[in-house]
């Protein structure tokens, strides 16, 4: 029993290492893949400098106000966001005060709302009540002092007695006068400039808020632009003060290739140029960009000037950036004559290898068969200039008038003896040859 479990195994395992991934991939045919005409152009000759991969921006954030530190959300090498937090203090004290000036608000604005609405229906009716029972009062007294005059003429009354009368009559029409007074007062309500003021203390109250609302925003530091933490300044616990560093973030979204050029050459490079980006740390990607700057202001010392290649990151699934700040690189700046060059589409390059290769099919090889139209691949080492718009400038034996692989050479199997490959091209008519040759527009070439 054993032994028959043994050989189920042996068996089982010859059958994995005969359906390896080279294995199924041979069995698998011709490798399916596109074509692009080889162009032939006018390109100027190059030389190669070195480079430094920089950042396109790079800021130390840090506190705009003094607190306990109470939470950080990174750590460094962390990607963040624009606006993504990245600690927090401690706002307790702040946010009592903000609720005191938020209450105070309230009630400014209730005082001058009871101010806008005037006096209420109940109030209006009593003051007309308070001012009928003076009018009342006021024409009483008024009879009584008529008829006590009457009784002085005819010395049927006393002199007090008449004093009094009279007396009491002013009273009244005083009582009468300020009750009319004050209905009008009511039915009028509050002067302009009392409300003018309420309004302004209203306006001040809300200036108090919105300086304690702001502030409370600054308890939390954000990050201005998306990129990466590189330094960490702070922890949970720690005191921050006014100005003090938080984190360090560098934005790698773009980059900034810097090299440094002599000056009788600078003047051949123009903004805008296409250039090849190499890193040695990376020999199987194919890097483009264009010149971004050129810094008019020289090292006095090496009389150099600093030329920024803008270039875009790769930024993979894991956030990690493929072009890290601080990267050698080699750029091929154009600063020569021209000369007639071979350009290929930077998809077309494979490398990784000792050597950058292609794979070139000529014309003749092409022909048609039962599953489309089959060819033969061969690979031709190349020395490698610069691109523009995504055409790379090689050097090595490829014949003019043919087309090199730009989709699936990975696919492609290299013949063992050295020949050739066959390869079935995609569905379609094929790009035309003429079109690639005599375009102008590359300006770079091979180191």
């Amino acid at each position: 029993m054993c032994e028959k479990t043994h050989l189920i195994c042996v068996t089982a395992l010859l059958s994995l290492l005969l359906l390896s991934p080279v294995s199924v991939m041979a069995q698998g045919g011709p490798a399916l893949v596109e074509l692009t005409p080889v162009a032939t152009r006018e390109v100027a000759s190059g030389q190669t400098f070195v480079g430094t991969v920089m950042p396109t921006r790079r800021a130390v954030i840090g506190s705009a106000v003094d607190g306990r530190v109470i939470n950080v959300m990174f750590e460094e090498g962390d990607r963040v966001e624009k606006d993504q937090p990245l600690a927090q203090l401690l706002t307790q004290t702040i946010s009592l005060e903000l609720a005191a000036a938020s209450a105070e608000l309230d009630l400014r604005r209730e005082q001058l709302r009871e101010m806008e609405n005037g006096s209420l229906p109940e109030e209006l009716n009593q003051a007309r009540s308070r001012l009928e029972r003076a009018k009342v009062m006021a024409q009483f007294s008024q009879r009584e002092l008529e008829r006590v005059s009457v009784l002085i003429q005819k010395n049927a009354t006393s002199q007090s007695e008449f004093d009094s009368a009279k007396s009491s009559a002013q009273a009244t029409q005083e009582e009468f006068d300020e009750a009319k007074a004050a209905l009008q007062l009511a039915v009028d309500g509050p002067r302009p400039e009392r409300i003018a003021q309420a309004k302004a203390q209203v306006a001040m109250q809300e200036a108090v808020v919105n300086k304690l609302q702001d502030q409370i925003k600054k308890y939390t530091i954000y990050s201005r632009f998306a990129g990466y933490v590189t330094v960490k300044h702070t922890d949970i616990g720690a005191w921050a003060t006014q100005g003090g560093a938080i984190a360090e973030v560098i934005a790698l979204d773009e980059v900034d290739v810097v090299a440094k050029v002599v000056d009788n050459q600078v003047a051949y490079i123009n903004v805008g140029d296409s250039v090849r980006v190499e890193i040695p740390a990376l020999p199987d990607q194919a890097i483009t960009g264009r010149v971004a700057y050129i810094v008019p202001q020289a090292d006095v010392r090496s009389r150099t000037f600093p030329v920024k290649i803008r270039v875009e990151n790769i930024i993979r699934e894991s956030s990690e950036p493929l072009l890290k700040a601080g990267m050698l690189t080699r750029v091929t700046l154009a600063t020569g004559s021209k000369t007639t060059g071979t350009l290929v589409p930077k998809d077309a390059l494979v490398l990784g290898g000792p050597q950058p290769v292609v794979w070139v099919v000529e014309a003749s090889t092409i022909k048609n068969g039962d599953k489309g139209k089959l060819a033969e691949a061969r690979m031709v080492p190349v020395r490698l200039g610069v691109s523009e718009n995504g055409l790379i400038q090689v050097i090595g034996s490829i014949p003019d008038n043919s087309y090199v692989v730009s989709k699936g050479n990975e696919r492609i199997i290299p013949d063992r003896a050295g020949g050739p490959s066959p390869v079935v091209l995609v569905p379609g008519p094929l790009p035309s040859l003429t079109q690639a040759t005599g375009q102008k527009g590359a300006t770079n070439v091979a180191d």
